[in-house]
């Protein structure tokens, strides 16, 4: 039997894959002068801020929609460490009005914050020999968001 409930979620599911084909980011990260990356990157992510020198990559992110409301994954290469990195959201995410929830300092440390009706997860590892001196991954998404877990047939 199908239920309101589950013709919410299917057309809220339809809705954002939508989404994804039409405003989804893609390629590498912004380019040009640090400003005109901060700018784009601040267009992306609103209300979200990014540590100095921070950058996008735009191959490995999904980022359905833009500004304050934007839902999605983004990956951001930076160039503190991830103990540097994590201080940063620490102080700067309630400053930008986010509450932080929990926050966890581990090998891979999380933190998840929340703001009116959205919830950012914020996960930090360290990068690669080579790559960045961490990896940020950065998750969006509605708060309390009604995910119906598939039935067994």
């Amino acid at each position: 039997m199908i239920t309101i409930q589950t013709l919410k979620v299917s057309a809220l599911a339809l809705f954002l894959v939508a989404l994804l084909g039409a405003c989804a980011s893609s390629g590498d990260s912004p380019s040009g002068s640090p400003q005109e990356v901060q700018e784009v990157q601040t267009q992306l992510l609103g209300d979200m801020p990014l540590p100095q020198g921070a950058r996008l990559s735009g191959g490995e992110s999904i980022i359905i929609g833009r500004g304050d409301q934007w839902v999605g994954r983004a990956v951001v290469n930076a160039l503190q460490g991830a103990t540097d990195v994590y201080a940063f959201f620490q102080s700067e995410y309630p400053k930008s009005g986010w509450t932080t929830v929990t926050a966890v300092k581990a090998k891979t440390s999380i933190l998840v914050f929340t703001k009116g009706d959205r919830t950012a997860t914020v996960e930090i590892v360290d990068g690669s020999l080579g790559g960045p001196k961490s990896v940020i991954i950065v998750t969006s998404s509605p708060k309390n968001a009604n995910v119906v877990a598939p039935t067994r047939k």
